[in-house]
């Protein structure tokens, strides 16, 4: 659950610029978080060398893919729904079809999906997307086809990514894979592996054709990114065997992170999803030292009471949580800082629910992702905790959490009132095509009338107005990001 969940996106179909001599057809449909949604983009981009233009119309599909999320019970419910959709029109509309699953359901239920159901041809895992070329053989040979062996090294470094359906301005850069921390709500580490980083320059490299191509702002994407480290290659847990000189040269997070901030001073910066443990006091005073890292942090937590934390194996305590956040306050005046919470954790009890909302106000956070448990088959906590917590108290506390997170956001959300903000322009506004829409540095939503700007521009807007989750204001000039 250390990802953020956009629910707008689930299940979009991917549209990539079609290549002439390219005469079959992919249909690619993604669920999850943006690791899946970016994971899409590097498959697209192998498939397309492959002789693959994307369809929006499943129905001409040659191959079928579906990128798919282990992360919660609704997720894996969808995609076999989607599953079944795909099945039916080959039965009767196109039975020349192939249909494949990527991703964490792909590791999981491999055996489930090709030999129990027959409801795939094939089934790729997230360290085995080169490996699709030799797949699509065996599988127009009349083969399943599986690969999910997980990687030690594969980052993907070398292959740039088709960015789909992009506004052009907000791209999303994979810097680490895989995860080692063994939270046991969650299926990551069995998913998509041990954590191991890619290397800078490639990272660097990747960042220049997007800033060459008009991209303003990036989003340094991991599953842990905290945890970055590059040595010169390898899992993270074997940096205790690397040379002297290794370890000498190695970068981290912090390092990376101000090197992207020094190298781009008119592209904007933000990074997800950091790990409390993992989130070290320089990664805060980079963030304070450049104008073009943004002042926010998605720092997930999950419960506000020690006792459960441990039951989770989270590697820290509420205490140590709280003095972290207060690192933050102090080192980045104003940041915001969103949270993941969990409701109804086995063995939670009323005391520990009262320890996650008064943590919840201790913090004063600014958003927040929040999910009533459901077991994930696979975890620990499935294998070794009874799920004894009713689901009428789950859904009760987790009201209680959303509706105390809708008191904080206004309240969080109010403090820019008559302040003036910096403005990234992204795209039209949903409720009204006379306004602009954008995010400021803490992340929150700003309209504004047009004028004469254009999405792309960094613009100072007065904030006027508020709601729990949008400023409301008018521009005021351009800022000084702006080329």
């Amino acid at each position: 659950m250390e990802k953020e969940i956009d629910e707008k996106k689930q299940g979009t179909s991917l549209v990539l610029e079609q290549k002439e001599e390219n005469t079959k057809k992919l249909f690619i449909e993604s669920y999850g978080c943006a690791m899946n949604f970016s994971d899409s983009e590097i498959v697209a981009s192998i498939l397309t060398e492959q002789g693959y233009n994307t369809t929006q119309n499943l129905e001409e599909a040659d191959l079928v893919l579906v990128n798919t999320c282990s992360i919660r019970d609704k997720a894996e419910q969808t995609v076999r729904k989607r599953l079944e959709k795909y099945n039916a029109v080959k039965r009767s509309i196109n039975p020349g079809m192939k249909v494949g699953v990527l991703g964490c359901m792909a590791e999981r239920l491999k055996s489930q999906f090709l030999e129990e159901e027959k409801i795939v041809d094939m089934v790729v895992g997230p360290d085995a997307y080169k490996d699709l070329p030799n797949l699509l053989k065996e599988v127009e040979e009349g083969r399943d086809a599986i690969n999910v062996i997980l990687s030690k090294d594969e980052t993907y470094g070398d292959i740039s990514p088709v960015r789909l359906q992009s506004n052009g301005i907000n791209a999303f850069v994979s810097i680490t894979r895989g995860c080692d921390n063994m939270c046991t709500f969650c299926v990551v580490p069995f998913t998509r592996g041990r954590e191991r980083s890619r290397e800078p320059q490639s990272i660097l490299e990747e960042i220049k054709d997007l800033w060459e191509r008009g991209f303003k702002e990036i989003t340094l994407l991991g599953q842990n990114v905290d945890s970055y480290l590059w040595y010169g290659g390898g899992l993270k847990k074997d940096f205790e065997k690397a040379t002297e000189m290794q370890k000498a040269t190695a970068v981290d997070f912090a390092q990376l992170l101000d090197m992207c901030a020094v190298q781009f001073p008119k592209m904007r910066f933000r990074f997800s999803t950091s790990n409390p443990q993992d989130m070290h006091e320089e990664v805060l005073h980079v963030i304070a030292k450049h104008d073009n890292i943004c002042n926010y942090i998605h720092l997930p937590v999950q419960s506000g009471s020690t006792r459960i934390l441990q039951e989770m194996n989270r590697q820290h305590t509420r205490e140590e949580y709280m003095a972290l956040v207060d690192k933050i306050k102090a080192i980045i005046p104003g940041c915001s800082i969103s949270q993941d919470m969990i409701t109804g954790f086995p063995t939670e009890t009323e005391e520990d629910h009262q320890d996650t909302l008064s943590l919840m106000e201790y913090v004063e956070y600014d958003f927040g992702y929040m999910f009533a448990y459901s077991e994930r088959p696979g975890t620990l906590a499935a294998r070794k905790m009874e799920d004894d917590v009713p689901e009428e108290v789950k859904k009760r506390r987790l009201q209680e959490v959303v509706d105390l997170q809708q008191e904080l956001s206004h309240r969080r959300t109010s403090r820019f009132l008559n302040q003036t903000v910096e403005v990234l322009i992204e795209k039209e506004s949903k409720r009204s095509d006379a306004h602009w829409s954008g995010r400021n540095s803490e992340n929150m939503v700003t309209v504004f009338p047009k004028g004469d700007y254009k999405p792309g521009d960094f613009v100072l807007v007065k904030v006027n107005d508020c709601t729990t989750a949008t400023l409301i204001g008018e521009a005021v000039g351009y800022s000084n990001m702006q080329n």
